[in-house]
């Protein structure tokens, strides 16, 4: 099986992403406010089944981007995992291609992510505005991945999905992984038509795959019937050959373990195919971050 998102760091490498700068959409976590090496993610997946994983990055400083993924690097080289890196390069700028011609040098990189998700609630709110998705620079540099051969991590709320739906469109040459199944913030059955609506509509862009991960990050706890719910949905909506497990650890720790967490989920496809199960828990993620 593939975890395809996690995140280690060191605490004294990493005061953008510990301190107090940016709010934290999952609540507190002084928990977990401290070192989480790859040799505690490897005890973590002990006896699980995991077999390769993928690292997206943690936020660093922005300036920092290549060194991030340059660390991570260096622990691959060192452990042989993870399998694939996912760092950050600033895609608002006039030209993100500088930035993308130091992440190619790095053997492991297979895409990017900038977190571009924005809520009416401040706690939620990362991105500077709503409508990045569809910022001409935006899509324009997005564009660019296609070059390099990099996806691209999209991470939306509800609200933004049809403007992410937009850069899609606007860039078919490139993947993108929906983080979180798109972020169901607002559980509200109002809340879960705006969020099935958006992404019908970006189900219908062939070049999205949803990541299912991150499912209690707004509810706080490990929900074993909201798991499946969730994984139930995306699935009929994306197919299982666009859908892959993630367990977002570190930070679904502070609700869970590992082991109840992957059980949840593995309990929530056991009704599916054969080939699903896989699709989910191994080949989707193999092929679009290239881990075979």
């Amino acid at each position: 099986m593939i975890d395809a998102h996690h995140h280690i760091w060191r605490q004294t490498d990493l005061p953008w992403l510990l301190g107090a700068e940016r709010p934290r959409i999952f609540g507190e976590y002084a928990a977990i406010r401290r070192d989480y090496l790859v040799e505690e993610f490897l005890s973590d997946i002990d006896g699980k089944g995991i077999n390769k994983s993928v690292y997206v990055q943690a936020n660093w400083a922005p300036n920092w981007a290549a060194d991030e993924a340059a660390w991570v690097q260096a622990t691959a080289d060192r452990t042989g995992w993870p399998h694939a890196i996912v760092p950050f390069a600033d895609v608002t700028v006039a030209d993100v291609r500088p930035a993308l011609d130091k992440l190619a040098r790095i053997p492991l990189v297979r895409g990017i992510r900038q977190q571009l998700h924005w809520h009416e609630n401040p706690l939620y709110r990362f991105a500077s505005r709503p409508d990045l998705c569809t910022d001409p620079k935006v899509m324009g540099n997005v564009a660019h991945l296609a070059d390099y051969g990099f996806s691209f991590d999209l991470q939306v709320f509800a609200s933004q999905m049809e403007g992410a739906a937009a850069l899609a469109k606007a860039c078919p040459n490139v993947t993108f992984m929906l983080q979180h199944a798109g972020m169901l913030e607002d559980i509200s059955p109002e809340g879960r038509v705006a969020w099935k609506d958006g992404m019908k509509l970006l189900a219908s862009c062939p070049n999205v795959a949803a990541k299912l991960s991150a499912f209690g990050t707004f509810i706080h706890r490990n929900d074993p019937a909201f798991i499946a719910d969730m994984v139930a949905t995306t699935v009929r909506l994306f197919g299982a050959n666009r859908c892959m497990f993630g367990s977002n650890f570190p930070i679904e720790r502070l609700w869970t373990t590992y082991g109840e967490l992957l059980s949840a989920f593995l309990e929530a496809a056991s009704g599916l195919p054969k080939k699903a199960r896989s699709a989910i828990f191994n080949d989707t993620a193999a092929r679009l971050y290239r881990l075979d």
